[in-house]
């Protein structure tokens, strides 16, 4: 098994568990409302979540507020909301758009209902395993958590009338659960960080129906429906958007295909409250939110037709297994399910994303791909789902972008690849590597695509700065299935080694002399360590003891929050040096360290973690 496998399996308990939001203060563009005081300005608030190891993660939001220096606390969040924050991995959903009074806001805080909670984990084999109890950190069963984060220094949030403001919340469900494989027991502690993370700028997503449409502008308001929210109703309880659109903005409008303003034409004919999903960037000067594509009536998941949104995990024939599946029915209900067989047929029309005019078969949907199916569920029987996408009724498969995550793969001791560049696949859009069957994707049964020198088409992209082992996220598309190689067909190659990392390290037994700490940081020694000797950045890991120098955390500035965890006791620092005085005096009266746990920038070359969030677990 993969290394890597082994970090996203069962988290080790000696991790602290964090509650990590991210927040990003910046600026979008949003819809303006005629009752809006003069004193007040725009907020829009998105949600999103770092990778984590959840099949589901399904809970009720209850309520987000924000509270101003001076005390005044505002409710942004008008109805109970159901969410599953283990889709929302590679995309930021618009939650709410508000008109609040200005001011500087100094603290946002969420409500979260676990009550009717459905959250399933991903064992070591890659298996959806329901949680047992949800417990907080001193053990007791959770209902309603409510957590926090200051809003302060990068991260200091101002309203003022006119200027409208963005902030996305990240729940980081890696970072702030902690599963018990032996006791299928999920710990949760709402303990909240603010920190920016090249990783957390992502594709934007609205959903809403049709409010109007302006052609000459180039725009058109949506009424926000964020996440499954029925669509058939014009109130506005999340408010409005406007959205962006350009030459090159592609519509998919009840099947039909649009670029530029044939598109927003063909929108404007819709009737009022057509239900509208509009995916794409936030831009600035002048600030707005601009739609990469659109999609509308028909198109739009869980209107006429059920939808499953998943991965490719294999193929026999025309039936695909979809796994990491979320199914839309056409009454607005939504099931987080693990897995669901599709059949294909000659009634399946196949479009990409984003290709406008291109030709696509039931052929070209390979294992691996990320895929919206609209179809009919024939059998609703959970666990396994099926459904008919083309096989007796029509069905349309929406091939999306898919991201993989990896390493380079050295390709001078592997003469016989026939593409100039490949890696070493540790993950598909989140899903391990070993739930995949490639059998069947190569033009003959010995070019089957391999996980471990899996050949990437990279066109015109420079690659040519990218060394072996250099960790790197993939965004593009699966080629076609029984035609690899190449096995993918990349549109964007980034390498996350600038990305801020999060170590982790345990030692097996408790090591006495695991670490030496200085006054401005550690070094550790690697004798000994169990299955966690890693970093891992943009969800690419790197095994520390193949680096050949040694691993050093050092502090930025010396102000951040450390922890030191024994027996069952949790003591937090603010500064450095209060944090290591006491971990020597520890040291030194004989405590040994079972792991530890830190967050930063990491250089390969010298093997320093930079940063100010460390956890030590002693023994």
């Amino acid at each position: 098994m993969n290394l890597f496998h082994l970090i996203r399996g069962a988290v080790p308990r000696w991790l602290l568990a964090l509650f990590v939001f991210s927040l990003v203060a910046g600026l979008v563009g949003c819809k303006s409302q005629e009752e809006e005081q003069a004193d007040n300005g725009e907020l829009v608030i998105g949600l999103t979540d770092a990778e984590g190891d959840f099949a589901t993660y399904t809970v009720d939001v209850v309520s987000l507020k924000l509270t101003k220096a001076n005390g005044a606390v505002v409710d942004t969040l008008p109805l109970t909301t159901r969410v599953d924050f283990a889709q929302y991995t590679e995309m930021t959903e618009f939650l709410t758009a508000a008109s609040i009074t200005s001011g500087t806001y100094v603290k946002a805080s969420m409500v979260l209902d676990y009550s009717n909670a459905d959250i399933q984990v991903e064992d070591a084999d890659g298996n959806a395993v329901p949680v047992t109890s949800i417990v907080d950190a001193d053990g007791n069963a959770v209902t309603q958590l409510e957590v926090a984060v200051q809003l302060e220094g990068r991260n200091k949030l101002t309203i003022v009338p006119g200027v409208p403001a963005h902030l996305t919340l990240d729940f980081d469900l890696k970072a702030t659960n902690t599963w018990a494989a032996d006791t299928g027991a999920l710990t949760v502690q709402p303990f909240l960080l603010a920190e920016l993370d090249l990783e957390k700028f992502k594709t934007h997503r609205v959903r809403g129906p049709l409010e109007s449409v302006d052609i000459a502008a180039g725009t058109f308001d949506i009424i926000l429906r964020p996440f499954i929210h029925a669509m058939n109703d014009n109130a506005h309880n999340f408010g409005d958007m406007t959205v962006t659109t350009t030459d090159a903005t592609v519509f998919d409008i009840d099947g039909v295909s649009y670029e530029g303003n044939a598109g927003l034409v063909a929108l404007d004919a819709k009737a009022d409250l057509t239900a509208v999903v509009a995916i794409g960037e936030i831009k600035r000067n002048p600030l707005r939110f601009e739609a990469t594509e659109v999609h509308a009536g028909s198109s739009v998941p869980g209107g006429t037709q059920d939808a499953v949104t998943g991965n490719v995990i294999a193929r026999n024939g025309d039936t695909l297994t979809v796994k990491g599946a979320t199914l839309i029915r056409t009454n607005g209900s939504a099931v987080f399910n693990d897995e669901v067989t599709v059949q294909l047929g000659g009634s399946t029309t196949v479009k990409r994303q984003l290709s406008l005019g291109n030709t696509y078969t039931i052929d070209d949907i390979s294992v691996g791909q990320r895929v919206t199916i609209l179809g009919t569920l024939t059998d609703d029987t959970l666990p396994q789902l099926e459904m008919d996408a083309g096989l007796t009724m029509e069905g349309r498969v929406l091939m999306q972008f898919t991201t993989l995550r990896g390493t380079v793969v050295g390709m001078v001791s592997i003469p016989e690849v026939t593409a100039p560049f490949a890696i070493e696949l540790q993950a598909i859009d989140g899903r391990r590597i070993s739930l995949f069957d490639f059998s069947g994707t190569g033009d003959v049964a010995g070019n089957d695509a391999d996980p471990a020198v899996y050949e990437i088409d990279y066109g015109s992209l420079d690659v040519s700065g990218l060394a072996e082992g250099t960790p790197v996220k993939v965004r593009g598309f699966v080629r076609p299935f029984g035609q690899a190689p190449e096995d993918f067909t990349a549109h964007t190659i980034v390498d996350v080694s600038a990305v801020a990392g999060v170590l982790a390290v345990n030692w097996k037994p408790a090591s006495a002399s695991a670490l030496t700490v200085s006054s401005t940081g550690m070094s550790l020694n690697l004798d000994g360590v169990g299955l966690f000797h890693h970093v891992a950045r943009g969800w690419v890991a790197t095994d520390l003891t193949q680096l050949g120098v040694a691993t050093q955390i050092q502090t930025e500035n010396g102000n951040g929050l450390y922890w030191i965890n024994q027996n069952g006791t949790h003591q937090l620092f603010l500064t450095y040096v209060g944090f290591a005085t006491e971990l020597n005096t520890r040291l030194t009266a004989g405590a040994e360290v079972k792991g530890i746990a830190a967050t930063g920038t990491f250089d390969d070359d010298t093997g320093v973690l930079s940063g100010d969030l460390i956890s030590v677990d002693l023994k």
